[in-house]
């Protein structure tokens, strides 16, 4: 693993993002492309981090990032994704990050308060989200890059491989095989360390470990990349043209009309599971390959999404049930155990597996707070995960959805 050097670039290929990124920018470019956005960072663990203190090197790595283009063979790379459509790989060509559309503030009298914001055409900030996470990470945790924190990320990365190999020696036959992928560059420790996690994963669990969400690594170690949607891309849709209520259904139908049965993984927390099911209705229990969870318990998610596809009559064994939030080695095990002989499971680990060395890991987050000018939110299944920057707007859409 290559030492944190301080001031070396965090990102040096726009590649280095989620897979997500791309589909549904792909989506907006073809959907809406006039859209506006404002997306906004939050540390939900900010005390005592003193983030503020790391705004000179954040403008330096935001500078840097907004030079970078799209090589040929990345390009080449996006293109043979057989859901990659020709003009927006076209599109990319010319794309380059604007400085302009992302400002950094601190506050001198609170070291700990840090504030980034994205606002500007939705198309050319949408992809400022993972840059600047795994920017904040890794600027934050060069500052703690010793010698014994490294070995200690390497004792537990191994423990992981030693649990997941007992597990493979001696786990009962189960109906559906155990899949899981990684998906930890937001949050990750550095570029260096996510490296070093992926090549350890690849060598020890080959038959388990099927992809990465990072299309970065990706294309370098011949990996399949993982991704969907996020919460922005249904989000948005509570500021166009439709009725609030129908955001959702008005998001799926769009989704399915671009990509025509292909990435069919949707997200079911942006308003809460059960307004979520409300608007699932056959047709998409139908439709979509199936559902991922990223918030409230997993276990009761997955038993009231089988029982809403059986309500559906649609066979839940027929049907992919992705779990991705805060995912550690035991609970996904746990969960496979649960839920792998009633429906197909797949897991993306991200976190635990990327920054896992001893130290705190910084809660960061980038969200799309406003969307055309308007206020969008999303309302979690979890407690403190909602965000919104208008209380107004928050009280209606949970009236709109009957979110207690």
């Amino acid at each position: 693993m290559l030492p944190l050097q301080s001031h070396q670039p965090v990102i040096t290929s726009l590649l280095d993002t989620d897979l997500y990124k791309f589909t549904m920018m792909q989506a907006i470019l073809h959907a809406q492309p006039g859209a506006q956005a404002q997306y906004r960072f939050k540390c939900r663990n900010a005390a005592g981090k003193k983030l503020g203190l790391l705004k000179p090197e954040i403008d330096s790595q935001l500078d840097h990032l907004c030079t970078l283009r799209f090589t040929q063979a990345e390009l080449n790379y996006l293109g043979a994704l057989r859901f990659m459509k020709r003009d927006f790989v076209d599109f990319l060509r010319f794309f380059q990050l604007q400085r302009e559309y992302i400002k950094v503030s601190a506050d001198p009298e609170n070291p700990d308060f840090l504030d980034i914001v994205a606002e500007g055409p939705m198309l050319h900030v949408m992809l400022f989200e993972i840059y600047v996470l795994a920017i904040v990470n890794e600027v934050y945790f060069r500052q703690h890059a010793t010698e014994e924190v490294l070995a200690e990320g390497q004792v537990r990365l191994e423990q992981k491989l030693d649990a997941l190999d007992h597990y493979a020696a001696n786990a009962p036959a189960k109906l559906n095989p155990l899949l899981f992928f990684e998906f930890g560059t937001r949050r990750r420790f550095s570029r260096a360390w996510q490296e070093t996690v992926l090549d350890r994963l690849v060598a020890r669990c080959p038959d388990t470990m099927r992809g990465t969400s990072n299309v970065y690594y990706a294309m370098h170690h011949n990996l399949t990349p993982i991704g969907t949607m996020a919460h922005e891309y249904l989000q948005a849709y509570q500021a166009f043209d439709c009725s609030l209520r129908r955001f959702q259904v008005e998001a799926l139908d769009a989704w399915a009309h671009e990509y025509r049965g292909d990435l069919g993984i949707a997200l079911t927390d942006v308003v809460g599971l059960s307004a979520f099911l409300r608007d699932f209705d056959m047709y998409f229990c139908k439709l979509f390959d199936g559902a991922r969870h990223d918030s409230g318990d997993p276990v009761e998610w997955g038993d009231r999404l089988i029982a809403h596809y059986e309500a559906m009559r649609v066979d839940p064994k027929t049907k992919m049930l992705t779990f991705s939030d805060g995912l550690t080695i035991p609970e996904m095990l746990r969960l496979y155990v649960h839920f792998a002989d009633r429906a197909k499971v797949s897991f993306g680990v991200g976190t635990n597996l990327t920054n896992d060395l001893g130290l705190e890991p910084l809660q960061n987050v980038m969200k799309l707070v406003r969307c055309n000018g308007q206020p969008v939110a999303k309302v979690s299944d979890s407690p403190g995960k909602t965000m919104c920057d208008d209380a107004a707007f928050l009280n209606n859409l949970k009236q709109v959805f009957a979110i207690a």
